[in-house]
């Protein structure tokens, strides 16, 4: 049997997260756990257990990946994250 590096699912998932942007917040020495659980909640729509956990990864790894889906969605969640003074990126 030969091996393929994909199966048929995993290919498909590949091929629609390809066209998907993601959000990566970037550790900063400026803002507190809480403003950052709370930006996370109210901008990137994820539950306080998802936006603590997420605060964690970027305090101890240096950055997280926030948010995922379109340009079209993503663009204007990434700019109030800078505008309440996150360090965050889209990519």
């Amino acid at each position: 049997m030969e091996d393929f590096p994909f199966t048929e699912a995993q290919e498909e998932t590949a091929v629609l997260t390809a066209n998907e942007h993601r959000i990566i917040l970037h550790n900063d020495d400026v803002n507190t756990f809480d403003h950052v659980i709370s930006c996370l909640v109210r901008i990137c729509d994820q539950t306080p257990e998802q936006a603590e956990q997420c605060a964690y990864i970027v305090h101890y790894n240096g950055k997280c990946e926030v948010k995922t889906g379109s340009l079209e969605d993503l663009k204007p969640r990434c700019l109030r994250l800078l505008d309440e003074g996150l360090s965050a990126e889209l990519v």
